[in-house]
């Protein structure tokens, strides 16, 4: 078991080729491998969005707060 205090892991600014506007991602693990697990806290400033992209071996997103624009 790895025990990390919140605070102290970098924040990082989305990177331009999977976000679009002002996104802040927070890690909050990565398994050592062979594992390929990893998790983040995803912060989305106003207008900020998701650019199209791909996860060839899958993904699972937790919404913990916002609005689905566009929905009918």
């Amino acid at each position: 078991m790895e025990i990390t205090r919140v605070g102290t892991q970098a924040s990082a600014r989305g990177a331009a080729d999977w976000f679009t506007g002002s996104v802040r991602v927070d890690p909050l693990f990565q398994a050592s491998a062979p594992a390929r697990v990893q998790a983040a806290h995803v912060t989305f400033e106003p207008c900020a969005r998701t650019a199209w992209h791909t996860h060839p071996l899958g993904q699972t997103l937790i919404v913990t707060v916002g609005l689905r624009l566009g929905a009918a």
